[in-house]
């Protein structure tokens, strides 16, 4: 069967702009963005979204601008629509254990409700404390006490000044300085005595004074001490005075905090109980402290914490501080008494939906914050900060894989994580340096969240080999495909797509016929005319430099030939490299043949890919033959330039050659393939049929067609396999000739199995219609060397099954003239070579003995 030659209509899909049923995309904008071609991604999706149970996690496979993250990020959105507001989170300082700040969760928006009427107890209490402190009736029952009090110090103080009598010692006591005790000698008229007379007193009169002086000492000291018990009751006496005064007050505003929150937790009433003992235990710093001017706002922030970030009653303020101390000691305490609103959910519809793009220990999992009161860190609960996973509880947290195995320890402490589903914030994940004098431990916290961790396919199952454990928590495997079979469904679906595109960007709109040119866009990507590419962020790329182009010109609406103009300048800003390899050609750097007919040479089609952009190139490839019995000799092979790939295509080669002729066998043989002027290496067995031909053109001594250029892979029965980048290959081989100028005998020999990836320019369509260049395909190498050698090949399985039919018949050949006969007389002739030289040696190897 002879190669075939496609029409122009089979070399590419054209999309009709009017089978589209719309003129503009602005009739679509307001309809649904669908999962396009992913509908088995979304419906792996959606159930792993709505599975309530836990350890229940996803895993979303796709490929970079699939769209995997928006629909995911959609999906999750629109579940987390039906599922109820999570709970605010607040921490509260423990007064108990300072530096285990405890969690609360309350109903969504009471933890503002809470922090609010725990500002306005602190506001209250600082303008009621001290008015009530300051009444009538209450300084009238602490002057009684106080009066008691004075009566027994006086009576001390009265036997003491008559113990300092007796031994003729004046004593006094100043009223300042906490009544320091003052005593001196007296004479015998009871004045006190001057340092001289002192001085001149007789050895045994001083000696007396001295013994006198120290029993005043010793009765002095036993004064204070009897003083301090009196003061302890004086001063307890007065606290319970404080206590019984203010504890109705403290007791009806922290009421007014129970009644303004719904929920009563057992957590919030330990802690209000701890809240009324630590205000009722430092009463005092109300009375010294200047009362605050009533703020209009309720919700205003309280005075930042001027202290330590221990607990109030280690603070020992002294009674005698003066009101600036008094003042920051206050403020200190009604900051302890404050909500830290860690997350706040009040004005949300529906559960959380995060997607964290920039994953570090402090985004992810909290951290603490410290502040600096000259050169030493504070840190107390109020610098709790919650990262995603807190602020994520109830409701969904999106991941990128790569994200979190890029920092250092990330994914091992998420998937700590994962196996308790507890949280524990520590100062690990702050940002600030150095250790606050309390290393805070925030209570841990359970958290309810369902992530959508996204990857590779390679990483999905490295993750599944590597970390089973992990893996198996991530159940739910949702799987974007990089490409889908196009119907008028997804195309319309695309075209919404675009529609929402240029409504998000403000972009202009497109006609049917510049989205039609993005739909087969869509099929040049994915390499085929039945199928459409997943990968709608290049889609999107050319949809905005399409727009930008008609913006430029003053469009309204972005039309085909913006389209292609985007394109056009798309690959001039890439194809450089492709640029200086045609140059090469024609300024006869590179050895490339457009004409006639050459023997054991050919030119195979290769693609090369630079990461954001392809293009194909042609490569000469020449074969050499003798007699001999190495085999097949595969240069590149040779010199370490060939890939794994492609060793294995010329092992098929050779084993297809050795079936192809092993009625001729033992096959004496030295052959030797190279591609010429190749020096970055070779990867790929697209070139196999090439080889072949090039090979078989040396044995027959037949010449190749030179304008004809090949790409095909080979199997070990000759069928022609498919083989990918058949676009960028044909194009590259087109764009050459059309340098050198067409003259109608150029074209290309593909596969038949490429047929229906075909998505040529629209040039070469032109240049095919016209006559001028054409593109044959192959199903079996024997259709492909009758092309190039304008012979018959007898090598097709039918003539093969008959050649040897014949041979044990006995007969003739039934084929004769053949390119498989001319291969195979050159092959007997060099077995016979070989076996005069071998005759020859052993000859002359006898006569030497």
């Amino acid at each position: 069967m002879p190669a075939l030659a496609l029409a122009p209509h089979q070399l590419r899909l054209t999309i009709d702009p009017a089978t589209l049923g719309f003129a503009s995309t602005a009739e679509l904008q307001a309809l649904p963005l669908p999962w396009i071609g992913q509908e088995r991604a979304q419906a792996a999706a959606q159930f792993g979204l709505t599975m309530a149970q836990p350890d229940y996690h996803l895993f979303v496979l796709g490929e970079v601008g699939s769209g995997r993250a928006s629909l995911m990020h959609q999906a999750m959105r629109e579940v987390a629509a039906t599922r109820p507001v999570p709970p605010d989170l607040c921490y509260l300082h423990n007064f108990d254990a300072p530096e285990h700040p405890r969690a609360l969760r309350l109903p969504a928006g009471q933890g503002r409700v809470l922090r609010k009427a725990m500002a306005e107890l602190a506001r209250t209490l600082q303008t009621d404390i001290p008015r009530h402190l300051s009444s009538p009736d209450f300084r009238a029952q602490a002057r009684t006490i106080e009066q008691a009090y004075e009566v027994q110090e006086a009576q001390a103080f009265s036997a003491l000044e008559a113990f300092a009598r007796e031994r003729e010692f004046r004593l006094s006591r100043s009223d300042d300085d906490g009544g320091h005790m003052v005593f001196t000698i007296t004479g015998p008229n009871g004045q006190p005595l001057t340092e001289t007379e002192a001085r001149a007193l007789p050895p045994e009169q001083r000696a007396r004074i001295d013994a006198a002086e120290q029993a005043l000492r010793a009765e002095i000291v036993a004064f204070a001490q009897t003083l301090r018990p009196l003061e302890r009751v004086r001063d307890d006496a007065l606290n319970d005075l404080r206590k019984r005064t203010v504890r109705p007050l403290v007791q009806q505003a922290l009421q007014a905090v129970r009644s303004a929150v719904a929920a009563q937790p057992d957590a919030l009433q330990t802690w209000l109980v701890q809240v009324e003992r630590e205000l009722l235990q430092h009463l005092h710093w109300f009375e010294l402290a200047e009362p605050p001017a009533r703020d209009s706002a309720a919700d205003a922030p309280m005075p930042a914490d001027k202290g330590s970030s221990g607990s109030s009653s280690g603070s020992n303020t002294d009674d005698g501080d003066d009101d600036d101390d008094a003042q920051d000691a206050l403020d200190h305490l009604l900051h302890l008494c404050q909500i830290h609103l860690a997350v706040d959910h009040h004005d949300q519809r529906g559960a959380s939906v995060i997607v964290e793009d920039n994953p570090q220990h402090r985004t992810l999992f909290g951290s603490i914050e410290t502040r600096h009161d000259g050169d030493t860190p504070q840190a107390d609960y109020t610098g709790i900060r919650a990262g995603s996973l807190l602020r994520a509880h109830g409701g969904f947290l999106l991941l990128h894989l790569h994200d979190l195995t890029g920092e250092d320890g990330l994914w091992a402490r998420l998937r700590r994580f994962l196996r308790a589903n507890r949280l524990h914030i520590d100062e690990s994940g702050s940002g600030g340096s150095g250790g606050a004098p309390v290393a805070l431990q925030p209570e841990a916290v359970q958290v309810d969240v369902k992530i959508v961790l996204i990857g590779t396919v390679d990483e999905y199952y490295a993750l599944q080999e590597a970390d089973p454990d992990t893996a198996r928590r991530f159940r739910a495997k949702v799987d974007f495909v990089e490409r889908f079979t196009a119907s008028a469904d997804t195309r319309r679906a695309s075209a919404i797509f675009v529609a929402h595109s240029c409504q998000r960007r403000g972009l202009p709109h497109f006609g049917a016929a510049a989205v039609a040119l993005l739909l087969e866009q869509t099929h040049r990507e994915a390499d085929d005319q039945g199928r459409q590419s997943a990968q709608f962020g290049h889609i999107e790329a050319l949809l905005m430099e399409a727009a930008a182009l008609c913006q430029a010109r003053g469009g309204t609406l972005v039309e085909a030939a913006d389209v292609q103009a985007a394109r056009h300048a798309h690959m001039l800003r890439h194809n450089y490299p492709e640029e200086q390899l045609h140059e090469s050609i024609v300024e006869g750097e590179r050895l490339i043949t457009l004409t006639g007919s050459v023997a054991g040479q050919i030119n195979a089609l290769t693609q090369i890919d630079l990461g954001d952009y392809r293009f194909g190139f042609p490569v000469r490839i020449t074969a050499r033959t003798f007699a001999g019995q190495e085999g097949l000799l595969n240069i590149e092979r040779e010199v370490d330039m060939s890939g794994p790939i492609h060793d294995k295509g010329v092992l098929i080669l050779h084993s297809y050659l050795t079936a192809l002729f092993s009625h001729v066998a033992p096959l004496a043989l030295n052959a030797s393939i190279v591609f010429e002027q190749e020096y970055s290496g070779v990867e790929g067995d697209s070139a196999s049929c090439a080889e072949l031909y090039a090979l078989l053109s040396s044995l027959s001594g037949l010449p190749l067609r030179q304008g004809i250029a090949i790409t095909g892979a080979l199997n070990q029965h000759g069928e022609v396999l498919p083989v990918g980048g058949i676009n960028e290959k044909i194009e590259g081989w087109f764009r050459t000739c059309v340098t050198a100028g067409l003259d109608g005998t150029q074209g290309v020999l593909i596969p038949a199995r490429n047929h229906r990836h075909l998505m040529l320019d629209r040039s070469v369509l032109d240049a095919v219609e016209r006559g001028l260049f054409h593109v044959y395909t192959m199903g079996h190498v024997s259709e492909g060397i009758a092309l190039l050698t304008g012979e018959a090949s007898g090598m097709s399985p039918a003539e093969l099954v008959q050649a040897q039919a014949d041979a044990l018949a006995g007969g003739a050949a039934t084929v004769e003239d053949t390119v498989m006969q001319r291969a195979e007389m050159t092959l007997r002739a060099y077995r016979k070579a070989c076996q005069v030289a071998g005759g020859v040696r052993r000859g002359r190897g006898a006569r030497g003995r």
